[in-house]
């Protein structure tokens, strides 16, 4: 297959990335014939790369980094201060004077021990005062900016006023807020004070979001009276009340917006008060932020990443893969629920500007994002693949329409993407612009694999793995393979790994939720498949494969082609093990139009699926609904409904808050057993 995307020797030049690999050639006198090679150097010497990382960036601490890794994934490995590495897994790999490694496997790793920084404070390094650091676009059209000079001056004074409440380093900070400016305020102010952020969107109720904020027991709540969605405006301010009254803890309360003066201090009134920007550097692995997970399963995991991880991290990402900096700006659709959010806010860390929307993607119009990234020159938009094929099934033409000619990658994650996504891509937005697919997780707020400037782009396939990454496929024996599909791991740390997740004390659920499958070794959940060429192809969770017949087969196949078909506007693929050694493989499609699910639709979606996926993937019914439920983040809730297919009470397989559309998962309950 050839790539429908390769860079052109100009692109690589200009890259950062390439720079980056000069950089390290200058360190270790290694030469790096191209992306490949530059990978395998980073997770075979991962000490030497970090570093380079943290000196390419110019990353400032209190500290010398003499130790960059102490604990490694790989048991057995033996260190002495200041010489060689013993007992690695990888043939030939040598390392640095002055790394140390105490021979722990993952959980465990410590890294930059010794070291003291702060997020903050180089998200707000960058910047011209008058220059524009923030664009913030609502749902009715309005647009504001916030320059460099104002982003610095609102987040001082908003961490002023939280030393003043008595916030101290390691408390916890939540926010109760859409995608605004406000958000990412408070979000660097609290960094700011060494104090912890967690925050959720308002289309939570107070109880769902008192399900993930209460956990922590916060001492400020800062929160907006409301939120615009699909042309309506939602009041919630007595969602705010309750939220509150659900939080003993909390000792102060900010508002956003129109409240009674009762309800808390006033937002405006705080952040225009005159301050000087302070940073408290707090140690390397300090928490910075607490991501929770979707919450379908049983209560959201409190997942808690540090200050010095999610920084080098997100320098690597944001500086090298997604190449944004200072004249290239980054506009990612999201919502403060999502882990994109904070990715996001990261790219202040490489002098990029942002652009927020707060509203639905598609109104007024399906054309709503291009739109923006258009108005704003973005260099860099990221989207889900849905919004890549209601785009497509809407004859939307945005490189025609619109001028897209500051736009130079658009980023896709959230669930597979389907081959026929990159082909409208190429034709409709231009060839031009990179289709940069990424497969990451909110357990390492970050990507597992992805692209870069100079990495080619195949279909259906993600180029590579990101940098730092020791990614690889193992069958059910722990074995790597190449070719086949097998559980998508990690066999080296990863700086932004979690610290811990919060109320674990003895860390039995974090081990047990990445590392009991293959001990030493980040089992994240996802079938991979690894091609002769280094590329990637992520087919869906583990723990919602189809097995037809003892093989299995990926749901993103299914959807591939079902994508595909204009009659269709969204679709679930179910496999569902009934007992007695029944298996029922279930496609659930929602219409386009109103037109019923007729014999002769049925009959061609088969038809497409057996000749463009396999005989083994026709599922045994077709089933029209009215709506597929999915997380708030956008993923279509595989396990839940199966789990409901199996017999499992409603409650019990799903939080009513963690759903975009409960009723839509209520109504898979009258499937329970099997086909009706």
């Amino acid at each position: 297959m050839e790539p429908i995307w390769k860079p052109a020797p100009a692109t690589v030049e200009a890259a950062t990335i390439t720079r980056f690999a000069r950089h390290l050639t200058g360190r270790t006198g290694v030469e790096f014939g191209g992306y490949r090679d530059l990978w395998e150097f980073s997770v075979r010497r991962l000490p030497e790369f970090w570093s380079a990382v943290w000196d390419f960036f110019d990353v400032q601490a209190d500290g010398t980094p003499g130790t960059v890794l102490a604990g490694d994934a790989v048991p057995g490995a033996t260190w002495s201060a200041g010489t060689v590495l013993a007992g690695d897994a990888v043939p030939g790999a040598t390392w640095s004077a002055g790394t140390v490694l105490a021979g722990e496997a993952m959980p465990g790793a410590t890294w930059f021990p010794g070291t003291r920084l702060n997020y903050a404070e180089h998200a707000l390094r960058h910047g011209l005062p008058d220059a524009v650091a923030v664009t913030a676009v609502a749902e009715d059209g309005t647009t504001s900016t916030l320059t460099w000079g104002e982003l610095r001056g609102q987040v001082a004074a908003l961490a002023q006023w939280l030393r003043r409440a008595g916030v101290r380093h390691g408390d916890r900070v939540v926010g109760y807020l859409p995608n605004t400016p406000h958000a990412l305020v408070a979000f660097l102010a609290t960094a700011s004070v060494g104090a912890v952020w967690s925050a959720c969107a308002q289309d939570y109720s107070a109880r769902g979001a008192a399900a993930r904020f209460a956990q922590l027991e916060p001492v400020v709540l800062i929160a907006a009276d409301g939120y615009r969605w699909n042309g309506t405006a939602h009041d919630r301010r007595a969602e705010v009340a309750a939220l509150r009254a659900a939080l003993p803890t909390v000792r102060a309360t900010l508002c956003v917006g129109d409240f009674d003066a009762a309800a808390g201090e006033s937002w405006e009134a705080v952040v225009s008060a005159p301050a000087e920007p302070r940073f408290d550097r707090v140690d390397f692995d300090a928490p910075l932020w607490v991501l929770f997970s979707s919450g379908t399963t049983g209560l959201p995991k409190g997942i808690v990443h540090g200050h010095g991880g999610v920084l080098l991290e997100h320098l690597k990402l944001l500086g090298l893969h997604l190449d944004v900096g200072p004249d290239r700006p980054l506009f990612w659709y999201t919502s403060t629920n999502w882990m994109m959010w904070n990715i996001v806010a990261s790219a202040l860390l490489v002098g990029a500007p942002v652009v927020l929307y707060d509203g639905s993607p598609t109104h007024p119009s399906p054309d709503r994002l291009w739109r923006i990234a258009a108005a704003c020159r973005v260099a860099a938009l990221g989207v889900s693949p849905g919004y890549l094929l209601a785009s497509a099934q809407a004859g939307l033409a945005p490189g025609r329409d619109l001028d897209l000619g500051a736009l130079r990658t658009v980023g896709v994650t959230g669930a597979p993407l389907s081959a026929a996504s990159y082909q409208w891509v190429h034709d409709h937005v231009g060839p031009g612009v990179q289709l940069a697919s990424v497969s990451g997780g909110t357990d390492v707020v970050s990507g597992f694999a992805g692209s870069a400037p100079t990495t080619p782009v195949w279909p259906g396939e993600i180029s590579a793995p990101l940098l730092g990454v020791a990614l690889a496929s193992f069958d059910h024996r722990g074995r790597p393979v190449v070719g086949e599909v097998g559980e998508l791991v990690v066999t080296r740390p990863m700086p932004s790994m979690p610290l811990y997740f919060w109320r674990d004390p003895d860390g039995s659920r974090y081990r047990e939720a990445y590392f009991d499958a293959f001990p030493g070794v980040w089992r994240h959940g996802d079938w991979m498949l690894t091609t002769p060429r280094g590329s990637v192809v992520v087919s869906g969770r583990s723990d919602s494969t189809l097995n037809r017949h003892g093989v299995r087969l990926g749901s993103a196949d299914i959807y591939a082609v079902v994508d595909g078909l204009p009659q269709i506007r969204d679709s679930l693929v179910i496999g569902a093990e009934l007992g007695d050694g029944a298996y029922w493989l279930v496609l659930f499609v929602v219409l386009a139009g109103d037109a019923p699910l007729t014999d002769a639709l049925v009959a061609q979606v088969k038809a497409a699926i057996r000749a463009q996926a396999s005989p083994r993937h026709v599922p045994d019914d077709v089933i029209a609904v009215p709506a597929i439920p999915h997380t708030r983040t956008g993923k279509k809730l595989e396990v839940p409904v199966k789990r409901l297919i199996q017999g499992h009470p409603l409650e019990q397989v799903a939080a009513r808050d963690a759903i975009d559309d409960f009723a839509a998962l209520a109504r898979f309950a009258v499937y329970a057993g099997g086909p009706r």
